[in-house]
């Protein structure tokens, strides 16, 4: 009995996180996204732990981070950009992970996944070739590749080294590329 409240409980929380956080930070951040540019910088040595969470927080939500990554590069330069944003990716991975393994919980997909059309009930999301190339899609590419991960429930060492090179490319290339971007505005 005790299991099952309990179970009641978490699935009553990931319902909660994956509608109603992703609604708040939408408002929230529609409101304010051009202030995030201001509002790091002066945070001084809690600018880049505010970026690591935030990055974590949108996790949550549809709302990708590729634009954190690149201002991380502006804001913070070409190392401590990419370091920076690799870690709010990372984080950003493993709570979208977790999600997804809440969700396949909530919805009963082990009883659905045999029902799906196209033979997707066989699709291979414990690949490497998908785990690491899937996130290298712009925008939601992470997103999927971890909820889809959790889904089907990918070993979670496997999960996380493709998960975390993964990210360090896609860091290097956006963190790097927002750095060069204020280089040529500043010249």
């Amino acid at each position: 009995m005790k299991t099952k409240s309990l179970k009641t409980i978490r699935n009553i929380c990931i319902v909660f996180l994956s509608f109603s956080l992703p609604l708040l930070l939408i408002v929230l951040l529609g409101q304010n996204i051009k202030n995030l540019e201001h509002i790091i910088p002066k945070t001084s040595i809690f600018g880049p732990l505010i970026s690591i969470l935030l990055m974590g927080l949108l996790s949550a939500t549809p709302i990708p981070t590729d634009p954190i990554v690149i201002l991380n590069g502006a804001l913070f330069g070409p190392f401590l950009g990419v370091f920076i944003s690799w870690m709010g990716n990372n984080l950003a991975a493993i709570i979208e992970y977790f999600i997804g393994r809440g969700l396949k919980e909530i919805t009963n997909f082990e009883t659905t996944k045999s029902k799906l059309p196209f033979g997707l009930n066989r699709f291979p999301a414990d690949s490497v070739w998908f785990l690491l190339f899937g996130r290298l899609v712009p925008q939601f590419g992470g997103k999927v590749v971890s909820l889809v991960g959790g889904f089907y429930q990918v070993p979670l060492p496997r999960y996380i080294w493709t998960a975390f090179a993964s990210n360090l490319f896609g860091s290097l290339l956006l963190a790097l590329g927002g750095y060069s971007f204020l280089n040529l505005l500043i010249k």
